[in-house]
């Protein structure tokens, strides 16, 4: 780090100390990531510079990349970039670099490193190798500073790194990556939408990740501080004043104490007001240089500022001098300068008269347009001619900005730009704007939709195509305005705007003549057909289809066949689960590949997938999965639907599979490199963390999906947890709530409820029938009775669902599966367990789902006891009791060993009796009387008859030497033979 400072580090012995040993840690092999928080000017510079110099002189590598604001465009990659330069400067770092042509062709732009989503991943990887090879040669300290300016892209490559690349754990017994990464952030800049905001709390959950809070300084610290900072005796009242005014910010009492003394006496109210005071101290020529320093940004080149400034070299040297002297500049590597701290650049600039802004901003726009490749300076260009008023400049540069963006695989960053030059597009003249295919106002749009799509903003998607139907004017041709209604259609289909969808697909159908056939006609009645299947008009969807299907295939539209056909293989028969269906899929899979649309070969892929897990061929569901996802990595549309669905459902199935842990290590790996919108594509790793009894952290994570504008399959998943949490805590009236407060949330506009709703029954029904059972134990029948009556409202809606799911049709194997366990619990609510419907919903879900299998299991060998089929029943527990060692289900462990204890049905783990006194028998029932339970509802809980329950409690009482059971009860207690934790988890 170039930063150096004349005072001493006061105040942060702790901190410093926990960082070194960080650091420590990593030099053994221990890779480790620390996040530095504090407000502006508290001092996180300070800190990471003090480090930074002991690892330096400790013959640790110190690399450090800055983030930089640039307003509302973004420079991808940047401090990454400025920490290549680093090291391809050091003539011992350059051929460590050279050896990963993926990570240097970042630092010459990028231009064809990553074109795609496949090329992101290599540039990912390529940098995290860089950063291992290096610290094989010496430990390394990465320095990440002002995160909350980092763009997007730099925030995916630290997610990555942190998560999936360097930080990863040794295996082997192999040393790990001696290498420590300390980023830093303003925790006062991060309002409740910033963009960094989630990236940390994914961080923060790491296990080699830590936050570090840089607290406001203690009053006797900044006393010290004040004192220190200043050569002369400064009085106690001053001292005082300037300690209660700083409020604890280290920068704040260096400007104070700096200002002290100034002309026009006493101290500013506003840290801005003393910065200027501050610079006003300085030369005419001084300030001139720090104003135009401060245009360019927190960090300037020498010979940049030289041309911008206009000064002669010995005139600028000593302005230089002067401001490094004040401590308002500090002199880095490679001839730069950098403002000390960013809110000295920010009063600075904040001070600038509008036309001296104007005038330096236009300065550099047009000294970068001469300096290095253009696509490397278009972002600063940019801004730098927005910020001049030169929207024409501005124009193109944002629009060659946003083609950089798309290059090195930065859809954010694409969308931003884009979004800059339509603001900017009004304010340029006609005959100013940049011409050529697809530049005009109205395809920007469509094109930064596209961008917003691809970056997984599927609601700023439609907002763009909205905004590019109003610039649709009367004289436009009628095929643009088609085309702009049916992307919107698209884009409405994306967020479950159904009816909006499919007005607007009709619109696009009607404007385009069905005579002579045209490509566009075709798309618009592709678009259709989707829409209307959507709102449940499949008559209209198969009309439209199979004549659109014959235009596409006399027009040679091969592409638009391909989608079609993959339409009509949902609508026809038995849909893509029939064989039929996939040999229609198949062929649009091979159509779509030759015509060169990865969309829709993705979209048949996806179809294959699903219709192979549909019929219960999981495993055959995997290779179009991994060749689908492969194909969008290819393609740079990882984020775009269907991709994401498909991420989606391969975590489902090696969950179905019980794969669990290759299920969370994959979710893992996904949300290092997913968009925010794609959080509930890592959903099937919340059913393995409630599977494994983590309830709190599993559905806090499930509510957080909930967050934001309604997204259908975020609360499919959260609804599907959120039930499952509350049945696996006991809590019928909120596992019952939460199904009914999601069914309606998915119901369709055609009054169609969401063939979820059949697991979504099943699930509430255990609590349900749980609260029956208890119920009936305890002689409420008219609670028992309610119970039962909504058992039966449950299992109607399961079974209407799975009889006739979305297509019309009785589902495939898993909703049929869900269905026989959803009316087994309805039985075991309304009449009490049945041996034969437990049987059936085991055999049901035989056809993959380990867990689930389980769990009926479990409840078949509870139904077995009680009809005193115990072998039987003995061999169903110890089936659960092996897969649930398995997946490490340990809820559902200790269910199946309580079953066994209970049931004496002998190879349970459950804890020894205490005393020699009572049997294991009557310990049992013992903890039963502790409960209250009568000698029927004992009976009934430990699979014994009344009677011989009425022989165990005699038998206790004898032994007890009680009179009654409230007193064998008490005696218990006070002898230990039973405990309050016994009683309640017995």
């Amino acid at each position: 780090m170039a930063e150096t400072f004349g005072t001493p580090l006061i105040g942060r012995d702790e901190e410093v100390a926990r960082l070194w040993g960080v650091l420590e840690r990593a030099r053994a092999g221990e890779a480790r990531a620390v996040l530095v928080a504090g407000d502006a000017g508290v001092g996180k510079t300070r800190t990471l510079t003090e480090i930074a110099g002991r690892a330096a002189r400790a013959g640790v590598t110190v690399l450090t990349g800055h983030c930089v604001d640039l307003g509302d465009v973004g420079l991808p990659y940047l401090p990454f970039t400025e920490v290549l330069g680093a090291v391809a400067a050091d003539e011992r770092l350059a051929p460590v670099l050279a050896a990963h042509p993926e990570a240097e062709r970042m630092l010459g732009g990028g231009t064809d490193a990553v074109r795609d989503v496949g090329g992101r991943l290599r540039l990912f990887e390529g940098m995290a190798a860089l950063l291992a090879d290096l610290s094989d040669a010496a430990p390394v300290l990465l320095v990440l500073e002002d995160l909350h300016w980092a763009d997007q892209s730099s925030r995916d490559l630290l997610r990555f790194l942190l998560s999936r690349g360097v930080l990863q754990p040794a295996t082997g017994g192999t040393a790990g990556h001696r290498l420590a990464v300390l980023a830093s952030y303003r925790a006062d800049d991060l309002h409740r939408r910033h963009p960094l905001r989630p990236l940390l709390a994914e961080l923060v959950r790491l296990p080699a990740v830590e936050r570090l809070e840089l607290r406001p300084l203690a009053d006797a610290e900044v006393a010290r501080l004040v004192r220190s900072v200043e050569d002369r005796p400064l009085p106690d009242t001053t001292v005082r004043r300037i300690v209660e005014r700083a409020e604890g910010n280290a920068f704040y009492a260096e400007e104070l104490v700096a200002a002290t003394g100034s002309e026009g006496g006493g101290v500013p109210s506003g840290l801005a007001d003393v910065l200027l005071i501050r610079v006003e101290q300085l030369s005419d020529t001084a300030q001139q240089v720090l104003r135009t320093a401060a245009v360019a940004g927190r960090r300037v080149e020498h010979d940049l500022l030289r041309d911008a400034v206009g000064l002669p070299d010995d005139a600028l040297e000593s302005a230089l001098r002067e401001a490094v002297g004040h401590q308002l500049l500090v002199a880095g590597e490679r001839d730069t300068y950098t403002f000390r701290h960013a809110l000295a650049r920010e009063a600075v600039y904040g001070d600038l008269l509008p036309g001296e802004r104007a005038r330096l901003h236009g300065a550099f726009a047009r000294l970068l347009a001469g300096r290095g490749p253009a696509a490397e300076t278009a972002a600063e260009r940019a801004h730098h001619y927005r910020e001049s008023h030169d929207p024409a400049a501005a124009l193109a540069a944002s629009l060659e900005a946003a083609g950089h963006a798309q290059r090195v695989g930065a859809p954010a960053e694409e969308l931003r730009h884009l979004e800059a030059a339509l603001d900017l597009w009004e304010a340029v003249a006609a005959a100013d704007r940049p011409t050529g295919d697809g530049v005009d106002r109205v395809r920007l749009m469509l094109r930064a939709s596209a961008a917003a799509a691809h970056a997984g903003e599927s609601h700023r998607a439609v907002s763009l195509t909205r905004a590019a139907l109003a610039g649709v004017g009367q004289d436009a041709d009628s095929e643009l305005a088609a085309r702009v209604r049916y992307t919107l259609a698209g884009n409405l289909i994306g967020v479950d705007s159904l009816r909006a969808a499919y007005a607007y697909s009709s619109e696009a159908l009607e404007m385009i003549p069905a005579e002579p056939p045209s490509p566009t006609w075709v798309w618009a009645a592709a678009t259709h057909v989707l829409a209307a299947r959507q709102v449940g008009d499949d008559d209209t969807a198969l009309r439209v289809g199979r004549r659109a299907l014959a235009v596409a295939e006399r027009l040679r539209v091969t592409d638009a066949q391909a989608d079609l056909l993959v339409s009509l293989a949902n609508l026809e028969g038995d849909g893509r689960r029939s064989p039929e269906g996939r040999v229609r899929l198949t062929e649009a899979r091979e159509l779509a590949r030759r015509a060169g649309n990865a969309p829709v070969e993705l979209r048949a892929l996806y179809n294959l997938a699903v219709g192979a897990y549909e019929s219960g061929e999981l495993e055959e569901s995997l290779p179009w999965l991994a060749e689908g996802l492969d194909r969008a990595r290819r393609a740079g549309l990882l984020s775009s639907p269907y991709p994401m669905e498909m991420r989606y459902l391969q975590l489902v199935v090696l969950y179905t599979l019980g794969r669990w842990d290759a299920c969370v290590t994959a979710a893992e790996a996904d949300a290092a490199v997913l968009p925010a919108s794609g959080g509930y594509t890592v959903a099937p790793a919340l059913h393995v963390a409630l599977a494994r009894g983590e309830l709190d952290g599993a559905a806090g994570r499930a509510r957080a999906l909930l967050e934001g504008p309604f997204d259908w399959m975020a609360t499919l998943v959260a609804g599907i947890a959120l039930t499952d949490a509350a049945a696996l805590r006991g809590d019928a009236e909120a596992a019952v709530a939460q199904v009914r407060t999601t069914v309606d949330a998915l119901t369709d506009v055609t009054g169609t409820r969401p063939d979820v709703a059949v697991r979504l029954a099943a699930l509430a029904l255990a609590a349900v029938a749980d609260a029956a059972v208890e119920a009936r134990l305890t002689g409420d029948e008219d609670a028992a009775g309610r119970w039962a009556g909504t058992a039966r409202e449950l299992a109607d809606l399961a079974r209407e669902r799975a009889l006739r799911g979305a297509t019309g049709r009785p589902q495939g194997p898993e909703g049929m599966a869900w269905l026989a366990r959803a009316e087994a619990e309805e039985i075991r609510a309304v009449t009490g367990p049945d041996p034969a419907a437990w049987e059936k919903a085991v055999a049901a879900f035989a056809y993959g789902d380990a867990y689930e299998r389980a769990r009926c299991r479990l409840r078949y060998a509870e139904a077995l006891l009680v009809a005193e089929r115990r072998e039987e029943a003995a061999g169903e527990a110890r089936a659960v009791r092996e897969t649930a060692v398995r997946l490490g289900a340990r809820p559902l462990l200790e269910r199946v060993d309580a079953l066994v204890r209970r049931g004496r049905l002998g190879g349970g783990t459950g804890a020894p009796q205490r005393t020699s006194v009572l049997t294991a028998r009557e310990g049992d029932v013992l903890r039963l009387l502790a409960l209250g339970r009568s000698n029927r509802q004992i009976g009934e809980e430990l699979f014994i008859s009344g009677k011989t329950a009425s022989v165990h409690v005699s038998n206790i009482l004898a032994k007890l030497g009680a009179g009654s059971r409230t007193e064998a009860v008490a005696i218990a207690y006070r002898e230990g033979l039973i405990t309050p934790g016994a009683v309640a988890s017995g």
